[in-house]
């Protein structure tokens, strides 16, 4: 159902069954899937690529242009995934050249007011509540959790199943499994309600404990720790992955509670 006091471009491809309200504004070179429902006053722009069943909310701005002065006017996309819901206000860039694209995945929440900078790259299953600003290139791994007014500089990386309080400023990568929070921000400790609500079983919280316990809450550098990890530790999923964001972390991790 599209509405006559839209302007909607020729060229869109809009699929069955989506609902366009009034005074949206659609672009050319468009896709939007199937059952999706665009509200009013919602401005859908080049390059964007909005899955099935998503829902955006009035005001929302799909796929403006970067704001990054080294955009050239390069064709890029603002990718979102089937049944993700983009909330009054919020923004999401498309990419630039450097990665071509920006990308926020399936069943996500993006609350009122939030921003999703440049070449962005945002897993499945992510909330981020009202408010919060990622800049460019940052990358959100799966299950994530950020709460309201948070600051995430360019080019960070926080990791699945990963929740960080309200308020916070994020310069450093912050590694999977955990809480972080505070000024500066610090792990405060296992984010363990989130993990049992995923299916994880009590031996596998326990394993990641361990880690997080070498990592913050030894004397242990990170090298050493992640040395007595591979030693005391057999090899998992989890021990694998934890071990693999840290050594290719290119800002460095968050600090612990103790240092």
């Amino acid at each position: 159902m599209q509405n006559l006091n839209s302007s909607i471009h020729p060229e869109a491809k809009i699929g069955a069954n989506v609902t366009i309200g009034p005074f949206v504004t659609i672009d050319k070179n468009v896709v939007i899937g199937d059952g999706t429902m665009i509200m009013p006053h919602a401005t859908i722009l080049d390059g964007a690529r909005i899955g099935k069943n998503c829902r955006i909310f009035p005001c929302a701005v799909i796929s403006g242009i970067p704001q990054d002065l080294k955009f050239q006017g390069e064709e890029t996309t603002a990718e979102i995934g089937d049944n993700t819901t983009i909330r009054e206000g919020a923004t999401v860039n498309r990419g630039t050249a450097s990665k071509g694209k920006t990308v926020v995945g399936k069943n996500c929440l993006i609350m009122a007011y939030c921003h999703i900078g440049h070449d962005c790259f945002l897993g499945d299953n992510i909330i981020i509540s009202n408010s919060t600003q990622l800049a460019g290139e940052v990358i959100v791994d799966d299950n994530a959790v950020i709460s309201g007014g948070v600051l995430i500089h360019q080019f960070s990386h926080i990791g699945a199943h990963v929740m960080i309080q309200g308020g916070a400023r994020v310069m450093k990568d912050v590694p999977p499994y955990i809480t972080a929070g505070r000024d500066p921000l610090c792990f405060v400790g296992l984010n363990s309600i989130g993990l049992r609500r995923r299916g994880y079983t009590i031996e596998q919280i326990d394993r990641i404990q361990h880690i997080y316990r070498l990592i913050y809450q030894s004397a242990l550098n990170t090298s050493q720790a992640l040395e007595q990890m591979e030693k005391e530790l057999p090899e998992s999923e989890e021990r694998t992955y934890i071990e693999n964001f840290i050594k290719n972390s290119s800002r460095g991790i968050i600090r612990g509670t103790l240092e």
